[in-house]
C-alpha cells in the first residue's frame, strides 16, 4: 500500500496537517495534493478540530510544482499550475475555511508553496527561511499563486518579487505582508496564537474570517449598515448569549 504523504493529528481542538515529502522538498506533486485536499477535508469536516495547522518535514515547506511531473506531461499544467485540477480547490479550501488556519514553516518556502503562504489566515516562519517567487526564471508565471499573494502582500514588493524572482529573507516576508511573525521559536509562536483562538466562538471566527476580508469593499456607508444589522443579530445570537453569561459569571464559554 502506497503511504500517504500528508499526515493528519488531532489534540486539543488543534487539526494538524504535515506535508510529508522531503525527497523532492514537499513539492506539488499529484499525489501530494490528492492526500493534502483529503486532509483539510477531514479537518474542516471535524468537529473537535476548532483551529487548523499546516506544515511539513524536512528543511523546506514547499518548494512549488513538482518540475519532474509538469515536464513529463506538460499537457497537464503550465506555470505555477499544478499538474492536478485540484491545486485551486486546495487555495480555495484554506483560504474560505470557517476555522483559523496557522501555516508554520518549517523553513524555506518557493512558487507555488508561497500560495499555500498566502492562502492561511496566519503565516509563522522561522528566521532561517527564505523565499523566492521564481516562477519568471523558469519562463512561466506565478499565476494562481498571485491570487492569494496579492490579497496579502503590497503591491510594490509583489511586482519586485514577482518579476525578479530574487530570493527574499524571513523578516522582508514579514515588512511585506507575505508572513504574518518571522521568529525564532516557530512551535511556540504557533501554539500561542492556536491558544488564543480556541478561546473565540466558532460561529463569530468564521463570521469575523469573511469580515475582514469583504468589509474594506464597501463603502463606509454601506458597511455601518451592513455592520450594524451583522452586530445586532450576533448579540442575540446564541453562541453570544452564551460568550456573555460566561463573561458576567466569571466562567468559560461552553465552546472552550
Amino acid at each position: 500500500m502506497t503511504s500517504r504523504l500528508v499526515h493528519k493529528q488531532l489534540e486539543g481542538g488543534v487539526a494538524t496537517i504535515t506535508l510529508d515529502s522531503p525527497p523532492n522538498r514537499n513539492a506539488l506533486s499529484v499525489r501530494l495534493l490528492t492526500d493534502l485536499e483529503d486532509r483539510l477535508n477531514w479537518a474542516l469536516a471535524e468537529p473537535e478540530a476548532r483551529v487548523i495547522v499546516l506544515t511539513a518535514t524536512g528543511t523546506v515547506f514547499c518548494s512549488g510544482a513538482d518540475l519532474k511531473e509538469q515536464r513529463q506531461e506538460p499537457q497537464r499544467g503550465a506555470g505555477d499550475a499544478p499538474v492536478t485540477a485540484s491545486f485551486p480547490e486546495i487555495l480555495s479550501l484554506i483560504w474560505e475555511s470557517p476555522k483559523p488556519v496557522i501555516c508554520a514553516l518549517n523553513g524555506t518556502a518557493r512558487a507555488g508553496g508561497l500560495g499555500l503562504v498566502a492562502a492561511c489566515d496566519f503565516a509563522i516562519a522561522p528566521l532561517s527561511a527564505s523565499f523566492a517567487f521564481s516562477e519568471v526564471r523558469l519562463g512561466v508565471v506565478p499565476a494562481m499563486i498571485a491570487v492569494p499573494v496579492l490579497r496579502r502582500v503590497n503591491p510594490r514588493a509583489a511586482a519586485e518579487y514577482f518579476l525578479t524572482g530574487e530570493v527574499f529573507d524571513a523578516r522582508t516576508a514579514q515588512e511585506i505582508g507575505l508572513v504574518t511573525r518571522a521568529v525564532e521559536d516557530v512551535p511556540a509562536t504557533v501554539a500561542h496564537y492556536a491558544e488564543m483562538l480556541i478561546k473565540g466562538g466558532p460561529e463569530a471566527l468564521a463570521i469575523t474570517k469573511r469580515l475582514v476580508r469583504e468589509v474594506p469593499q464597501m463603502s463606509f456607508d454601506e458597511g455601518l449598515r451592513q455592520m450594524a444589522i451583522l452586530s445586532a443579530q450576533r448579540f442575540t445570537s446564541e453562541e453570544g448569549q452564551e460568550g456573555i453569561a460566561a463573561f458576567m459569571e466569571k466562567r468559560p464559554p461552553k465552546w472552550c
